[in-house]
């Protein structure tokens, strides 16, 4: 015999990184960051911004995980969220319904949450354009999702292939959506400065007319 989940588990006793760790990641491209990952870190490339216009993410993750048709986690992580928070909603990639419209996107907003990622759908395009809060999703339908749980927040997840827990760090561009587990952040910043060095230089022999690698 199974025992009935209880509609709503929370879990508040993740630790936030430093505001100057987040800061650190603050306007990079994803790729950057997936570099000093050691070229992994990123979701399931379908999960892409709605508004290709509001893509810039960077924040500390909330995990909601909703599981297939329903949004109770993410309406109890309105309660939960902190200033530059970015709610990432597992719904077991359903695409039947969308986990969260416009109203929700608004009420996060509203709370300081800086970004909204899941690996399901969302509904009211235009409302979540004029909400102004980035929002990245597998897809778009309509149809409504129901709010009756069981659901957990902040706990750990697995979203687009990649284990997410509260406390990471997410970047998100029009790339996609990159997440930096929180006992690698140290280490990931620290290889950021010889990621983008060997870039610039890189970059630079482009744009002299370099045509090749000179390891073939």
């Amino acid at each position: 015999m199974i025992d009935e989940a209880p509609a709503i588990q929370t879990f508040t006793d993740f630790a936030r990184p430093d505001p100057q760790d987040v800061d650190a990641f603050r306007g990079l491209q994803s790729g950057f960051v997936v570099d000093a990952l050691g070229g992994q870190g990123a979701l399931d490339y379908r999960i892409k911004p709605v508004d290709p216009g509001q893509s810039q993410i960077c924040g500390v993750v909330l995990t909601c995980d909703c599981g297939a048709a329903d949004n109770l986690a993410v309406a109890a992580s309105l309660r939960v969220a902190k200033p530059g928070d970015v709610l990432i909603a597992a719904t077991s990639g359903h695409m039947g319904c969308a986990v969260v419209g416009d109203l929700v996107l608004g009420m996060a907003r509203n709370n300081g949450v800086t970004g909204f990622v899941t690996d399901g759908c969302v509904r009211d395009t235009r409302g979540i354009r004029e909400v102004g809060l980035p929002c990245f999703a597998a897809g778009v339908s309509p149809n409504s999702p129901a709010r009756n749980g069981p659901g957990t927040v902040g706990a750990p997840i697995v979203l687009g292939g990649v284990a997410v827990a509260s406390g990471d760090i997410v970047v998100a561009d029009e790339d996609g959506v990159v997440i930096v587990p929180a006992a690698r952040i140290a280490a990931t910043i620290a290889r950021l400065a010889e990621v983008r060095k060997q870039e610039d230089a890189m970059t630079a022999k482009v744009a002299d007319g370099l045509k090749g690698f000179d390891f073939i």
